[in-house]
């Protein structure tokens, strides 16, 4: 019989404060993309793009919100 490991969460909040940077970072390039390729990407790249962001956006809120819970136990 396997025993499963003990769920080890203090390391939740470090985590999840990486996992928000990355998620900013990732913002940003695709910004900084569409800023420089302006004149070069088509209405449909650029929309989609734009559309990553916003989900990118919320993800990153949602790791925020899931740092203030981790933080305040």
């Amino acid at each position: 019989m396997v025993m499963a490991k003990p769920d080890d969460r203090s390391d939740n909040a470090a985590k999840l404060q990486e996992m928000a940077r990355n998620t900013e970072e990732n913002i940003n390039e695709a910004n900084d993309y569409l800023a420089a390729h302006a004149g070069e990407i088509s209405a449909k790249e650029r929309a989609d793009i734009e559309a990553k962001n916003e989900r990118r956006a919320e993800s990153a809120e949602g790791f925020r919100s899931e740092i203030e819970d981790e933080t305040s136990q």
